[in-house]
């Protein structure tokens, strides 16, 4: 499932279910909660060879397994670096480097074909001389000093991190510097002496959905025990945090409460504490050098104006404490077009927009009396664009541009110059030619229409016996774009398989309306979108149920198991991915109960009747034929439980249903910790879904 992207405030620092309630009675596998308990191993273990047994056994699966390894390793893939004072920064793992490597180099050595690398951190060696599997996780630099750095590493990929001070000068952890223990942690730099912290304290400081509940500012040298609480929320928040903000000339201090997963308050130091802003509980809060960002999920009236949801607004930082709200509105959403986000160059910001599922730049720049400008960025009209600015100090700023056909590349451009300046172009790793994109809608059950790509041979035949595979999320607003896939290019399209990506509500394409379209009690729609994207393939005769399969993850799981449940009949294979199963229990196990806010609450008895309806667990019954499924776990995801997927496995099972399971003992939420790991499950999944739909 997400998590915000700036302060990933993690959970617990243990793979057991430590938060999980007394269960129903009902459940007979609730003992596979227990993740590493040795009896659950031991069932994963059988059950995994069971399944290796019969995908190794393949024709498909060596030749796959050694295309993806190969493709996740070669040193042709596009090195993409971040900034940092006159350095170059990328994190790189490949056949020789498995745990990967942190490097950096110089712009003038990036412009060459082959640059030369300077290691700052090496995790293999690392690993090796302490005896972890250590997996990268991030860097949070001291800024403007870049002289010290907070790296989180994770052991096995889990989202509990370990925090250790870094010296990227003398490349080497700082002896005495600032380190935390194993845990779900959001830190932040105040000052070259001080950070804010929000991990796991002990009793109490932990929400129920297992995130920091406290921030304290610790001051370096003395005990994490004596540091001081600054802010703090309550035990049924998501979480919460505190960080600062540098840019030229602007240094601002915050904090926010995560009330749900889409609701939050937003706080500015005040001193000693933190000043409660006036803005919406679901609005996000953004800054750019002296002006207030907000992006809305509602409608928001205010200073007598009503802005609409999905709205980008801005206004100077000193007219919104004046009491002010007369914001300027930088990008207004239409009935098919919404926000994908913006960028800051020094003086400019990049808006990307959706037009119909499609990128389009904007450069909006402020002028006298609250006015912006507005003119488009040139970017190519096909495929997925993103530009994002280099630094805060230039109107530099990089451009990503591919689809599902063309490899990415990678521009330099400035503001205000002509042209762009390739540097970077992935090579194709599978056979493009012959095949096309086209788009399509199907109509849903309630008379929705639902955009789908679809990735084919031109000329296809349609005669319903194409191999076809369908993927859709549909859930936290979360875009599902074109963009190059190697892996499944290489392994699907290349043995004549058809690619389809739905569109689906619950996602963010169309702006939060599609999301909140399939919120809560809603949520049917989502999978009903799905079912009518499934059935149009065969309206069509792209495919017919025989040869049609479904594959998802995470949330995109729960929307495999909702549909496969619901309309077995319609497909012929699934492949369920660190999936959500149990709604009953959901909330209770590691992190999900900050989902409540896209799910609901079982314990209450009319959203539990809504979730019921839907939820796999407690839906798949003896007697029904379904498809054969595939479901991949990992014991390392501390995020979404390996329970949802080996409970519904041990009760298909018992039912008489032919499934298959594996489970990674690594790779956190993602499923995998290193490339080996990553070819090997999409390997068995190719295999799988090959054997399953041809």
């Amino acid at each position: 499932m997400p998590t915000r992207p700036r302060l990933a405030l993690a959970a617990l620092a243990v793979l057991p279910s430590l938060n999980a309630q007394t269960p129903p009675p009902a459940d007979p596998y609730v003992w596979l909660e227990e993740v590493t308990a040795e009896r659950s191993l031991a069932w994963a273990r059988d059950r995994n060879a069971v399944s290796q047994r019969e995908l190794e056994a393949q024709p498909d699966f060596k030749p796959i397994q050694e295309r993806l390894l190969a493709i996740l390793d070669s040193k042709e893939r596009i090195p993409y670096v971040s900034k940092q004072g006159a350095h170059y920064y990328n994190f790189w793992r490949d056949a020789r480097n498995p745990r990967g490597v942190w490097r950096r180099t110089s712009l003038e050595e990036f412009r060459k074909p082959e640059p030369k690398w300077e290691t700052v951190l090496d995790l293999d060696v690392l690993s090796t001389a302490e005896k972890e599997n250590w997996v990268w996780k991030g860097a949070d630099w001291l800024e403007p000093d870049l002289d010290r750095v907070l790296l989180s590493l994770s052991r096995g990929g889990a989202d509990a991190t370990v925090t250790r001070e870094f010296d990227p000068i003398a490349k080497t952890f700082v002896a005495g510097g600032f380190t935390l223990p194993e845990a779900k942690s959001g830190t932040s730099w105040r000052d070259r002496d001080t950070l804010y912290v929000g991990t796991d304290f002990g009793a109490g400081s932990l929400t129920d959905s297992g995130y920091p509940r406290v921030v304290k500012e610790w001051r370096r040298g003395t005990p994490l025990a004596s540091a001081k609480v600054v802010f703090e929320g309550t035990k049924t928040d998501v979480s919460v945090s505190a960080y600062t903000t540098v840019e030229p000339g602007f240094r601002r201090d915050f904090a926010r409460r995560a009330v749900t997963f889409f609701t939050a308050e937003h706080f500015v130091r005040d001193g000693d504490g933190f000043r409660k802003l006036d803005l919406p509980a679901d609005a996000r809060m953004g800054t750019w050098r002296e002006y207030l960002l907000v992006t809305l999920r509602d409608d928001w009236k205010t200073g007598g104006r009503t802005f609409p949801a999905g709205a980008l607004l801005a206004l100077p930082w000193e007219s919104f404490h004046a009491g002010k709200r007369d914001f300027a509105i930088l990008f207004e959403p239409g009935s098919r077009k919404s926000l994908a986000g913006y960028s800051r160059t020094r003086h400019h910001l990049i808006v990307n927009e959706l037009d119909n599922v499609r990128n389009r730049l904007f450069l909006l720049t402020p002028g006298a009396a609250g006015k912006w400008s507005r003119e488009p960025l040139a970017a190519p009209e096909f495929g997925s664009v993103s530009a994002s600015g280099i630094d805060d100090e230039t109107d530099d700023f990089w451009l990503t541009v591919d689809d599902f056909l063309t490899p990415p590349s990678l521009y330099r451009g400035t503001v205000g110059q002509p042209g762009r300046e390739l540097l970077k172009q992935l090579p194709a790793f599978f056979a493009a030619d012959g095949h096309e994109v086209t788009q399509h809608e199907a109509v849903s059950k309630d008379g929705t229409r639902i955009p789908y790509f679809q990735v084919a041979r031109r000329g296809l035949k349609l005669d319903g016996r194409n191999p076809t595979l369908l993927y859709g999320y549909g859930g936290f607003q979360l875009s599902q774009t074109p963009g190059y896939r190697a892996a499944m290019g290489a392994a699907w399209l290349e043995r004549g398989g058809v690619y389809v990506l739905a569109n689906i509500r619950g996602g963010g394409e169309f702006g939060p309306q599609w999301h909140q379209a399939a919120l809560k009690a809603k949520r049917q729609r989502a999978y009903d979108d799905f079912i009518a994207v499934g059935e149009d393939l065969v309206r069509r005769k792209v495919t017919a149920s025989r040869h049609l399969g479904i594959q998802g993850g995470s949330n995109g799981g729960l929307l495999v198991g909702a549909v496969f449940t619901q309309r077995p009949d319609l497909f012929n294979a699934v492949v369920c991915q660190v999936p959500l199963l149990d709604m009953r229990r959901f909330h209770t196990l590691l992190a999900g109960a900050s989902w409540m806010g896209e799910y609901g609450n079982p314990d209450v008895p009319a959203e539990w009747d809504y979730i019921s309806r839907y939820s796999p667990y407690q839906n798949v019954k003896a007697g029904v034929k379904y498809p054969r499924v595939l479901f991949t776990t990992s014991t390392r995801d501390d995020r979404v439980h390996p329970a949802h997927a080996r409970k519904m496995v041990a009760r298909m099972l018992e039912q008489g249903h032919d499934v298959l399971y594996y489970e990674n003992i690594e790779g956190g939420h993602g499923g995998a910790a290193n490339n080996r790991q990553s070819a090997y499950m999409n390997a068995l999944a190719y295999a799988f879904l090959l054997k399953q739909l041809r």
